[in-house]
């Protein structure tokens, strides 16, 4: 028995300090102040004024597909009648998210937006569950969401 106690204890370690990482993505997801939860993806995101633009940053998520291939985020300024005023985009990188894989983005829009601005995020994929590596099979996905710009 006494043999089996360094073992016990070694693996012990090993287990416990697989465990001590924290997930850096998920922590800063948590710590944006806005939030947008679908089947297929987590945003969190923040909106501000960068000299005369405006900055929309955030972190995306993938939570349903074994493979998120080419996801862009756009987002855009309206005008009172839902017209785009101005918009920004951005493709995010890695192109290809697996899933429960999250990764940064920044989409600068070319005018200042301020508070009680509506706000459109679209969001465009290819989504895949595997099989036949990706090619061919899998979802085409486009959704997007208005929301108002809040007060700083």
């Amino acid at each position: 028995m006494r043999q089996l106690r360094p073992v016990f204890l070694i693996l012990f370690l090993l287990f416990g300090a697989c465990a001590s990482y924290p997930d850096v993505q998920q922590q800063r997801m948590a710590a944006l102040p806005h939030h947008y939860k679908q089947f297929d993806l987590l945003m969190g995101y923040e909106v501000m004024p960068a000299g005369g633009n405006t900055l929309v940053q955030g972190v995306v998520k993938n939570v349903r597909y074994f493979r998120m291939r080419n996801l862009e985020v756009w987002a855009a300024q309206l005008d009172d009648q839902g017209k785009v005023r101005a918009q920004g985009m951005t493709f995010i990188m890695p192109s290809e998210l697996g899933l429960d894989e999250s990764a940064d983005f920044s989409i600068k829009i070319p005018a200042p937006l301020a508070a009680g601005d509506r706000l459109r995020i679209t969001y465009k994929y290819f989504g895949t569950d595997g099989g036949n590596h990706g090619l061919g099979d899998g979802t085409n996905w486009m959704q997007s969401f208005e929301t108002v710009v809040p007060p700083r």
